[in-house]
């Protein structure tokens, strides 16, 4: 069975006084559960500038997380998962409506990663980002929907100029704004020993894929692991809110698939 250690962390930094970052996760109380839902982790950052940040990241949150519960047993993943995002896309943007907030803007960046079996599905609007590390090398999962991002896919920008670039978090898609929202979607094959990271832009502008790796491959436990990114990406800058969690794979369950459907293989 899918059997996974988690961990997360968040810290204001230096400079903010309000954390716009939010986190939650579906941890499945039985094994049958696992094998019906399988496991959950949210990532959201409240994006600045906006009047309820925290609001807008929060709500995203909460909608995915308590949607995931209450989804239908064995639902498939890779349509599950970008369907509840644009649950969660709609009641940011309702929000804006209720009378206490009328008036006001939120957006919130997401990325979400759901396991079950041997796969990982990873979703996400915006620029918080989904790392694989696996063999002590770390590999960047999501693409961020930045105006930069999309300069550097046309050629006009090189990658090498993107930290640099006074627009590189300009984004061109986030939760609340719109009605309805595109988010990109990736399914993974996990192994045992995989460490999945989601984390905001406080610490992958902070910390390389290389910094990534050494410290979530240290055999430690995975809530210190979360603690010890974060902390890293603070003592280095601190302008920014950052938030980390850490999924550490320590068994999975391989199935086949037919027809969209797991089918568990001979032994």
């Amino acid at each position: 069975m899918l059997d996974v250690q988690f961990g997360q962390a968040s810290d204001f930094g230096k400079v903010r006084t309000n954390n716009e970052d939010a986190m939650g996760s579906f941890i499945p109380a039985t094994r049958s559960q696992g094998r019906s839902h399988g496991f959950l982790f949210v990532v959201a950052d409240g994006v600045g500038g906006m009047d309820l940040g925290e609001i807008a990241s929060s709500t995203a949150v909460l909608v995915l997380t308590e949607e995931f519960a209450k989804a239908q047993s064995g639902a498939m993943l890779i349509s599950l998962v970008p369907r509840l995002i644009q649950q969660a896309n709609a009641a940011v943007h309702d929000r804006r409506l209720e009378p206490e907030y009328h008036g006001k803007s939120m957006a919130t960046t997401l990325v979400a990663c759901a396991l079950r079996y041997d796969q990982a599905v990873v979703s996400h609007v915006g620029d918080s980002r989904c790392y694989l590390v696996r063999n002590g090398q770390a590999r960047q999962i999501t693409q961020d929907h930045t105006l930069v991002n999309e300069h550097r896919k046309l050629g006009l920008i090189s990658a090498g100029e993107i930290a640099s670039s006074d627009s590189r978090h300009v984004l061109i898609r986030s939760l609340g704004p719109e009605m309805f929202v595109s988010p990109d979607t990736t399914v993974l094959t996990i192994q045992p020993g995989d460490v999945l990271v989601l984390c905001t832009d406080g610490l992958h502008d902070e910390t390389s894929e290389a910094e990534i790796a050494s410290i979530v491959s240290q055999k430690k436990d995975a809530a210190l692991l979360a603690r010890e990114l974060v902390a890293h990406a603070v003592e280095i800058d601190g302008g920014d809110n950052t938030t980390a969690q850490v999924i550490r794979v320590r068994a999975v369950e391989q199935v086949g698939m037919y027809r969209g459907r797991p089918y568990r293989l001979p032994v």
